[in-house]
């Protein structure tokens, strides 16, 4: 897709959402009734294209240095007409449109979580935290994502605060409301669960999941070789009734299996009444383990047909789950959510919805530029980081597409497979609005 038809996509949703200004207005009679410099299709479309700068150096540059430039004031208040929902729209709206041009037979997902920290306001009880051990307080949001692997956007997101937030809660909404027939979705061990195994096998997905090797976990619930390596399946036999013939089934750890009524399970009723008939859901997977290093292994279960994807197989699909965790890095240095423009938690709900779309926007314009393969030790991709900037500057229409083009496919980086480095727990820093004053 070229980058004209990118940016022609994206404007349109933006353009449906202002049409319908009222279904996204706080105050449906008042908000955005009189003509205005700063329409609401002005707002959102400055708050999407908007980078780490200050909020006045933002406006200046929007308006081209004019002495009419709104204020930042006028900006501000604008924007607090608008509520989070039409920033989610339009990054719906834009990602199903743009899933609509790829013809993967089976798109590869991965879904994951990453916090977000945010201006500290004791009064927003649901996502401040005290802190502990000297720690300052501090405010932090929990971003859900569903992201495509293969061309490297994200397809659907939830925003919770910090004391609500539910993972597992957030995966089955976006696995039950995606317009997806088909895919295969990974996750890491904190997405372990029957219930979400069950709800993307009611969809007619594959799962693919890392679960724990310890106590409280799947694995730790069924009879299984003490060995490095093996695959194994399972056609396991989920019940809420105890009764004396069920006791006796569960017996057997590997066909059966009673789930208490205080676990969620939606495919069976949490509660039975001693004249119901025992009710069965059953769940097929494939329990796969192998070593990764010395001494080190992981534990998938899948559902994955065996023929088509043995175990090697699954070692190198569960590897490229990493894509989701690069993608948060970019989104978050690259993209510049860590900077926002506002302290309202609902103004910064609309910029992270704003960042998600900037973010595909760019990786969109970025995966169909073409770069020339040289005679090197290594193969090169775009680099993002300038691919970003200079996506950005094309949708606030500051450059064209050709040499768009040009300039992200003679700024490249090597691709180096492989490569490993050890990880550092970095700083949970809020930047706040003064290192920017200059």
């Amino acid at each position: 897709m070229k980058p004209q038809m990118v940016k022609n996509l994206l404007m349109s949703q933006i353009k449906t959402v202002a049409a319908n200004a009222k279904s996204f207005c706080i105050d449906v009679e008042r908000n955005f009734s009189r003509k205005r410099k700063l329409t609401m299709e002005r707002v959102i479309t400055e708050i999407i294209g908007m980078g780490s700068g200050s909020l006045t150096n933002e406006m200046l540059d929007i308006f081209n240095n004019s002495l009419e430039t709104p204020t930042s004031s006028a900006f501000c208040q604008q924007r607090c007409k608008i509520t989070v929902d039409a920033f989610e729209t339009i990054f719906r709206l834009f990602s199903e449109k743009l899933f609509d041009s790829f013809d993967d037979e089976l798109p590869i997902l991965a879904v994951d979580g990453s916090k977000i920290q945010i201006p500290t306001n004791p009064d927003d009880v649901d996502s401040f935290l005290p802190g502990s051990n000297g720690q300052k307080p501090y405010n932090l949001l929990h971003l859900n994502a569903l992201y495509n692997l293969k061309h490297q956007i994200y397809q659907d997101a939830i925003i919770q605060k910090v004391k609500t937030a539910n993972e597992h809660l957030a995966l089955v909404e976006m696995v039950d409301r995606s317009l997806l027939r088909s895919a295969l979705l990974m996750a890491d061990r904190g997405y372990e669960s029957y219930n979400n195994l069950a709800h993307i096998q009611e969809k007619g997905w594959y799962f693919l999941f890392r679960i724990k090797d310890g106590e409280k976990g799947i694995r730790q619930g069924l009879s299984l070789p003490d060995e490095d390596s093996y695959d194994i399946s399972f056609e396991l036999n989920l019940t809420r009734k105890q009764t004396k013939e069920v006791k006796e089934l569960i017996k057997d750890k590997n066909h059966y299996r009673w789930i208490p009524s205080n676990v969620v399970f939606d495919y069976l009723p949490r509660k039975n009444q001693k004249s119901d008939s025992v009710k069965f859901y059953k769940l097929s997977f494939r329990i796969v383990r192998f070593p990764i290093s010395d001494g080190t292994n992981e534990t998938i279960i899948t559902n994955l047909p065996i023929d088509k994807y043995p175990a090697e197989e699954i070692k190198k699909l569960y590897a490229s789950r990493w894509g989701i965790e690069t993608s948060f890095r970019n989104l978050k240095y690259t993209m510049g959510m860590l900077n926002f423009h506002s302290k309202k938690v609902a103004c910064i709900q609309q910029e992270i919805y704003a960042h998600l779309v900037m973010y595909n926007f760019a990786e969109m314009i970025t995966s169909h530029v073409v770069i020339k393969k040289k005679q090197k030790k290594y193969t090169y991709k775009a680099n993002f980081s300038v691919a970003a900037h200079m996506c950005r500057k094309y949708y606030r229409g500051m450059t064209s597409p050709p040499v768009l083009e040009t300039i992200i496919s003679r700024n490249l980086v090597p691709i180096r497979p492989d490569r490993h480095r050890a990880r550092y727990p970095s700083a949970r820093v809020f930047r706040g609005f003064l290192y920017r004053v200059a």
